[in-house]
């Protein structure tokens, strides 16, 4: 009888602990899904190497700097560097403004696009933006294939950026959820 009871027992606290530590609360937060800007940096600070004594998110940074480089990369691209020709005869002429404005652009577009909340997005729709009869500086309507020149051109800027493919392939969804809205010809 007493062997019973003992069993009785621990059966019972077995079953107690197994159903009480099933139901029991974390102390922890869920795990929230990270970002693909927290994945680049998020909101830690860094020096800004372009501003001396700045300091700039490093997701920020991370963006900007694959902006920046696929400008470059976009205008050695004869595909379709012939629809940013206002741009480039400012920069060969030595004025950055229209450089600085589509990289700031850029730049916040893809910040709020891959998650960054201490930064908006002001420019114009995509489809505005695209569109030569909205938007004098550029020189036509893009269809898919200048598109996938693009896509292809981006991918070549995060690689020399250090980016994994893995964030590229992230990245390269955002890029082509707007297919359509750039794509009108």
């Amino acid at each position: 009888m007493k062997k019973a009871k003992i069993t009785l027992l621990v059966a019972f606290l077995g079953i107690f602990l197994a159903f009480g530590s099933s139901c029991k609360k974390s102390n922890s937060a869920p795990s929230m899904p990270q970002t693909l800007y927290d994945s680049l940096g998020g909101t830690a600070m860094v020096p800004d190497p372009a501003m001396q004594g700045a300091m700039i998110e490093k997701g920020r940074l991370g963006i900007r700097s694959v902006v920046d480089s696929a400008i470059f990369v976009i205008a050695a691209d004869t595909n379709i560097n012939g629809y940013f020709k206002v741009l480039l005869q400012e920069v060969s002429s030595g004025n950055l403004s229209g450089f600085n404005a589509l990289s700031k652009n850029l730049t916040d577009f893809f910040c709020v696009a891959t998650g960054a909340k201490d930064f908006s997005y002001t420019g114009k729709d995509m489809v505005s933006a695209h569109n030569p009869a909205t938007n004098p500086r550029m020189n036509g309507k893009a269809m898919n294939d200048d598109f996938d020149s693009f896509v292809a051109d981006v991918v070549i800027a995060a690689k020399k950026n250090g980016l994994p493919d893995y964030l590229i392939a992230r990245l390269g969804t955002i890029i082509n959820s707007v297919r359509s809205q750039v794509v009108q010809a």
